[in-house]
């Protein structure tokens, strides 16, 4: 039975100053904030280990690739279902079972055999992972006056955007100097400290509901989510007719699966037993914030695959180069998520969101001037200009976005966030990568050296990239900033 001193009411804070967060309420975020950068981390923290973890376990490409794809079908499947788990389970429980599964699955990879127990720990890994970024957001809304909700969205844009940028740096600076094993010991102890942290500070948030789960939609959800990100997953490296057929059969059942899903949310949700509610989306900023979110997520998975294949396969730098060079740019973002959370509460969300997309695309664009002899310092720049151009999309998405559905539906729209950047970044890099090899082989037909398709490659899909960043351009005139002091469905 949870204990009433421990439960707090959405919305409420003990603390006597209007506008200010309770020191509990700042220990609850704050662990929550170490323990989503702690799971994110872990989450792209694999990229540049991939072919040192093919040589050692003996493997082919085509199999180790699924311990990157079925570590986001785990998560496809799962963030869907969280938007439920953060109704129905009580805040600290839920905690506690995200980071034990999450540090349980890092032990069992640190000690793996061989390759099917290292799939089977990236599973369980996956599993507490898509839990923590809803419930952090969700937490977030609840918790935080609307008028002081950019700057701490400004601390978790360094949680979604800083991890994903600063892993290869970590993963390449763990290899040259240890083993890949060495990557799960680095984070054990650390996830492990966050888990007992978290179960003695985090207290419950609200009353949970008595909503029966609908098991119908968890597998309609496993069956659309998962299909399409599998099939996005391994589109670019697909090869020969059966795989072919098994990209397009894993689309069928996606896109399949995914219109059962909505149809039946749209019956549900009329009782309030959705597992995903999607009347989130009846509110135009809301839908425009997800629009956007999933071009800037597109966008920075697949400029984190493409860089390093251009900087190690065309500039010939090594693993450990590519890492620190590309890490001026994660800490820029992380820098700079703070300050644009401040400007958010000072300016609101579009004076960020315009120049920030239009940073974005001309930093895509300035990569038409990458060749084969480009100096270190033009990718640096690029990247760095990139990086401050996401730092000022991110937060005012985010904050605006949540900030214009109703507080009962902030779970799901947290859900809904996490599962459509899956989708996304899945798809960024299926297609990025796909037109890098589709120009490669074109290249490879006229004679052209190895070094000439990989750069004449990479050139074509960043330029797909800018392309797509126009749009993103064009969605950020329509991003507004909710009412302050709005507690209902806005717009």
């Amino acid at each position: 039975m949870t204990n009433p001193s421990d439960v707090l009411v959405p919305g409420s804070s003990p603390s006597d100053v209007p506008g200010r967060l309770s020191p509990r309420d700042r220990t609850v975020i704050a662990v929550l904030l170490v323990s989503t950068f702690v799971v994110i981390l872990n989450e792209t923290i694999m990229s540049v280990a991939l072919p040192v973890l093919l040589t050692d376990l003996q493997v082919e490409a085509s199999v180790g690739q699924w311990l990157t794809a079925g570590f986001l079908l785990t998560m496809s499947v799962v963030i869907p279902i969280t938007g439920f788990l953060i109704r129905r389970v009580p805040t600290r429980l839920l905690y506690g079972i995200a980071m034990t599964l999450f540090s349980a699955g890092t032990l069992i990879a640190a000690l793996a055999p061989g390759f099917p127990v290292l799939l089977t720990a990236r599973v369980v890994q996956a599993s507490g992972t898509a839990i923590m970024l809803p419930l952090l957001m969700t937490t977030v809304m609840t918790l935080v006056p609307p008028a002081r909700r950019g700057a701490l969205m400004g601390n978790i844009s360094i949680v979604i955007s800083v991890a994903p940028a600063v892993g290869p740096t970590v993963s390449g600076v763990v290899l040259s100097l240890f083993g890949w094993r060495f990557m799960f010991w680095l984070v054990l102890p650390i996830a492990v400290l966050a888990l007992v942290l978290g179960l003695r500070r985090i207290v419950d948030i609200g009353e949970p509901s008595h909503t029966p789960i609908d098991v119908p939609s968890v597998v309609l959800s496993a069956l659309g989510f998962g299909g399409l990100v599998y099939g996005l997953s391994t589109i670019g490296g697909s090869s020969g007719s059966s795989s072919s057929v098994l990209v397009w059969v894993s689309f069928a059942v996606g896109v399949v699966g995914l219109a059962i899903f909505v149809a039946r949310q749209l019956v549900l949700q009329r009782t309030d037993r959705a597992l995903l509610d999607l009347r989130t989306f009846r509110a135009r900023t809301f839908t425009v914030a997800t629009v956007m979110m999933m071009l800037m997520m597109a966008t920075l998975l697949g400029t984190i695959v493409l860089l390093p294949i251009y900087m190690q396969s065309v500039l010939m730098l090594t693993p450990l180069s590519t890492g620190l060079l590309l890490l001026p740019g994660g800490l820029l973002m992380g820098v700079l998520g703070p300050v644009v959370g401040r400007l958010y509460d000072r300016f609101g969300a579009r004076a960020l969101v315009v120049p920030g997309a239009v940073a974005t695309s001309a930093a895509l664009w300035s990569t038409t001037l990458f060749g084969a002899d480009s100096p270190v310092m033009l990718v640096v720049g690029f990247h760095l200009l990139l990086s401050a151009g996401l730092a000022f999309v991110f937060t005012p998405l985010f904050t605006a976005g949540l900030g214009a559905v109703s507080p009962p539906l902030y779970s799901y729209g947290s859900a809904i966030f996490g599962t459509t950047q899956q989708l996304a970044g899945a798809a960024g890099v299926a297609l990025l990568v796909s037109v890098l090899s589709l120009q490669s082989a074109g290249l490879a037909a006229g004679g052209a050296s190895v070094l000439e398709q990989t750069a004449g490659g990479v050139h074509a899909a960043f330029v797909v990239a800018a392309a797509l960043s126009l749009i993103a351009i064009a969605c950020a005139f329509f991003v507004r900033s909710p009412p302050v002091s709005a507690g209902a469905m806005r717009e």
